[in-house]
C-alpha cells in the first residue's frame, strides 16, 4: 500500500504472566516496513516496538507511511501493537466484560491490563519474533509501559525513546491531577485569548445544557459535565484549532436559535464517549497506583478547582480526567459502573517501576518533555527524567501532547539521534 508492506502477526500469551499455565488470551500486532528496502532487507531490519498511548487504545492503522513511522521505517521494521484488551486482541469492553461474571471477577480480569503485563507480553513477543533485543517507542501511555519495561526487563531493550510519557515514580495518583488540573486551567485560558468570542460560546452551550434537554445521536442526554469533555481538543497542537470549528457548529441559527445543531451534536459522540476504549475509563486512574487505591482521586481534587465546576460564572473545559457519573452518562460504560467501583477501591496494586534499576539504568534512552503539556506535567516529567540513569531529556514548548502527529519526523529523528549519541 503506498510504499509501506504490512504484516500481521498473531500471539497467544498468559493472561496471568504469573501462572504462565493459566488461562491465555491473544494478541495482535502488525508488522510495518517500507517498500523502499527489497523483501530480504526489511527481513533483516531491526524490530522497533511502538507503544501506543492510552490505556486501551489500539495501535495505529495506516495505509502509508508518513510522519514518525515514515522516519522509523528508514532503519526499523514496526511493529505495531494492540495492547491487550483491544483491538485484535481479545477484547475487554462493554460486550465482553460482562460475559466474565460478576463484577468481581471483571475487575479481577482486568488488574491484568496494566504496564506490568504489557511489558511481560513485549519479551515473549519478542522471543516469538526471534529478534535481537529491540527499540521502544512509547508515547503517552505507551512512555509509562517504556518506564516499565526499563525497570522490569531492560535486557529486552536495544534503546528506548519517549514522547509526553515520563510518569511519576511513585506517590498517589492526587498528586498527578493537582498539576494536571493547573496546567488544563491555563491552557483554557490560552485557548480563550486565542479565539475570545469561544468563551460566550462555551457558557453559552453550557446554560443552554442546564435548562433544555438535548440529545446524542446515541440517544442519551448531553449533560454540561459531559459536554465539557471537549477540552480534549486543547492537549493537541492543531486540535485546539479543530475546537473552534466544532463550538462554530454549535448552534442551528448564528441569530440566537435555543436548540443545539445536528452537526454539532453528530460530532460529539467521538469525543465525549468511551464506547471504542471503555479501558481508558475503567483503569486511567490505576496507571498511576502502587500500593494504593486511586478512590476517584481526580473527583476529589476536583474540589480544589471550583472554576471547573458545571455551574461556575464561566465553567472551563476539562482535560482527561475520569469521573464515576462517566459511568452513569455514558451508555457504553453503565453496565461496567459497579466493576469501575471496585477497581477504583483496589488498594494492594503491584509496582511498575523499580527505582534501584531505574538508577541503574544502561540502555540508552530519550525522552520529549513538552513544556506545557496538560495530560503529562512538566514537572512531574523532569522529576522522574533525573532519576533514570542516562535519560537525555529535549524539553520543547513547540509542541504539545500530540507532538508526534504534528511533526513526528523531526521528533523522532531527534530523538534516535540523541541514543546514538549517548
Amino acid at each position: 500500500m503506498r510504499g509501506v508492506r504490512s504484516t500481521a502477526h498473531r500471539f497467544r500469551v498468559p493472561l496471568d504472566h504469573k501462572d504462565p499455565a493459566g488461562e491465555h488470551i491473544s494478541l495482535f500486532a502488525r508488522e510495518y516496513s517500507s517498500t523502499d528496502h527489497s523483501d530480504a532487507d526489511a527481513a533483516r531490519l531491526p524490530w522497533l516496538l511502538f507503544l501506543q498511548g492510552g490505556p486501551g487504545v489500539r495501535g495505529n492503522r495506516t495505509t502509508q507511511l508518513s510522519g514518525w513511522m515514515k522516519a522509523a521505517a528508514r532503519d526499523f521494521r514496526i511493529l505495531m501493537l494492540d495492547q491487550r484488551g483491544t483491538g485484535f486482541s481479545t477484547p475487554a469492553d462493554s460486550v465482553t466484560l460482562p460475559q466474565r461474571g460478576t463484577p468481581a471477577e471483571q475487575a479481577a480480569y482486568l488488574r491484568h491490563f496494566r504496564a506490568d503485563s504489557i511489558v511481560a507480553d513485549a519479551e515473549l513477543m519478542r522471543a516469538a519474533l526471534g529478534s535481537a533485543p529491540w527499540t521502544v517507542f512509547g508515547q503517552s501511555f505507551g512512555g509509562f509501559c517504556t518506564l516499565s519495561y526499563l525497570s522490569l526487563a531492560p535486557e529486552g531493550m536495544d534503546r528506548a525513546l519517549i514522547t509526553g510519557g515520563l510518569a511519576p515514580l511513585a506517590g498517589p495518583p492526587e498528586g498527578v491531577y493537582r498539576s494536571t488540573f493547573r496546567r488544563v486551567a491555563a491552557r483554557n485560558a490560552e485557548y480563550f485569548t486565542r479565539y475570545p468570542e469561544d468563551r460566550a460560546a462555551v457558557t453559552r452551550i453550557m446554560r443552554h445544557l442546564d435548562r433544555v434537554e438535548e440529545f446524542l445521536p446515541t440517544g442519551e442526554r448531553l449533560t454540561p459535565q459531559r459536554f465539557q469533555m471537549v477540552g480534549s481538543f486543547l492537549g493537541g497542537n492543531t486540535r485546539v484549532d479543530a475546537l473552534h470549528y466544532l463550538l462554530e457548529d454549535a448552534f442551528a441559527d448564528a441569530s440566537g436559535a435555543d436548540r443545539l445543531s445536528p452537526v454539532f451534536l453528530d460530532q460529539l459522540p467521538a469525543v465525549v464517549s468511551r464506547r471504542s476504549n471503555p479501558l481508558y475509563a475503567l483503569l486511567h486512574e490505576s496507571i498511576y497506583c502502587q500500593g494504593e487505591a486511586s478512590n476517584w482521586a481526580a473527583l476529589r481534587v476536583l474540589a480544589q478547582f471550583p472554576e471547573f465546576a458545571p455551574d461556575a460564572p464561566d465553567p472551563l473545559l476539562t482535560g482527561e480526567m475520569v469521573y464515576p457519573w462517566y459511568f452513569d452518562e455514558d451508555p457504553s460504560l453503565v453496565p461496567l459502573k459497579e466493576t469501575a467501583e471496585l477497581i477504583a477501591a483496589v488498594d494492594d496494586w503491584g509496582p511498575l517501576y523499580d527505582v534501584q534499576q531505574l538508577a541503574a539504568n544502561t540502555v540508552p534512552a530519550a525522552a520529549a518533555v513538552y513544556s506545557d503539556d496538560i495530560y503529562v506535567d512538566r514537572d512531574l516529567s523532569l522529576k522522574t527524567a533525573v532519576s533514570v540513569r542516562g535519560l537525555q531529556v529535549w524539553e520543547t514548548a513547540d509542541f504539545h501532547h500530540d507532538g508526534i502527529s504534528d511533526d513526528g519526523d523531526a521528533i523522532f529523528s531527534r530523538l534516535l539521534a540523541m541514543t546514538r549519541t549517548a
